[in-house]
């Protein structure tokens, strides 16, 4: 039994990011698809699809983004809100990530949503991860 699935998915993608993989498996829950569509929205990855959908445990398949030259475009992928200790947040107390450049993703009343969008709607929720 795995204690932090969505902390074994930032691992997963920080691994695969590492050594330049183009895409990575991670098992699959409403809460990570929610977290692949936040990277999709806001550029950091290519697109995510679900792969064995027959399967009661399906697997979602993330396309990583790389630059041109072969640059990282997810730098650091960090959790934030950790089982032992929840940090929720409001909406106003929201700050950006690295002057802009960066997001923090957010679990809120409406959904898995990045912090642009949890600022601009007036919501606040737990943090998950910070993304840059």
């Amino acid at each position: 039994m795995m204690t932090d699935p969505i902390a074994d998915m930032l691992t997963r993608i920080r691994n695969a990011v590492r050594v330049e993989k183009p895409f990575v498996d991670v098992p699959s829950s409403r809460v990570k698809r929610g977290v692949a569509d936040v990277l999709k929205r806001e550029g950091f990855i290519w697109d995510w699809k679900e792969v064995d959908e027959e399967n009661p445990s399906s697997t979602l398949r993330l396309e990583l983004k790389y630059g041109p030259n072969g640059e990282r475009v997810i730098q650091t992928i960090k959790r934030i809100s950790k089982p032992g200790r929840r940090l929720y947040t409001r909406s106003k107390e929201l700050r950006p990530v690295l002057g802009g450049l960066g997001i923090s993703i957010i679990s809120s009343s409406k959904g898995v949503i990045s912090d642009r969008e949890a600022r601009r709607d007036n919501v606040g929720g737990e943090v998950l991860c910070e993304v840059s």
